[in-house]
């Protein structure tokens, strides 16, 4: 349950995604997983995830091409009997409001306000086929000016420091003949990168 719920939260899959993974879908050496199976409304996608997920995969047995060789219901009453009893031993009922797709609407969350309200980012990650769908991500956050740092580029070696550190292009003007980007990175992840 602990692999299929990290799943889960590092692909922004939706649950019945995430079981149709199989193993030759998950590349150790580029660190990714590509959904192959999408439901329908969604795209394929190939996703980098953390060494922490593929360890907890490792981990499982292999006995069927499949990761997770189970059924939806199957997994969906695991995950009800445990969120049942992990919100009464930490005595919080809102656990309780937790779904298998919640972990999805999170994901679609945080890479909207991450990004500054990119829906083309949200989509592809997400794999949604219509941006409409995508859009609704973008409509959950609100933005504040002083939540966000920004800064500007005027070289390239300057232009890829900054994309490497994870700041986002949002402008450029032209003035007296050089090119001056502006770049915005949230706050809350400034320590990330």
């Amino acid at each position: 349950m602990a692999a299929y719920l990290q799943g889960l939260k590092e692909t922004f899959g939706d649950p019945s995604e995430v079981l149709r993974i199989d193993w030759i879908d998950i590349s150790e050496k580029e660190q990714t997983i590509t959904i192959n199976h999408p439901v329908k409304g969604h795209l394929p996608r190939t996703l980098k995830v953390s060494n922490k997920l593929l360890s907890m995969l490792n981990c499982l047995p292999k006995t069927s091409t499949r990761v997770f060789p189970c059924t939806y219901g199957s997994i969906g009453c695991a995950y009800t009997r445990l969120r049942k009893r992990t919100a009464e031993f930490q005595k919080n009922p809102r656990l309780l409001s937790i779904e298998l797709r919640t972990f999805r609407h999170w994901g679609g969350t945080i890479i909207a306000y991450h990004t500054n309200g990119n829906v083309l980012l949200v989509k592809k990650l997400l794999g949604h086929k219509n941006i409409n769908s995508s859009m609704k991500y973008i409509g959950m956050i609100q933005f504040k000016d002083d939540q966000f740092e920004t800064t500007t580029a005027t070289t390239i070696e300057e232009i890829q420091k900054l994309g490497q550190a994870g700041w986002t292009k949002y402008d450029e003007i032209t003035i007296n003949g050089a090119q001056i980007h502006f770049y915005t990175k949230p706050k809350r992840f400034s320590n990330y990168a």
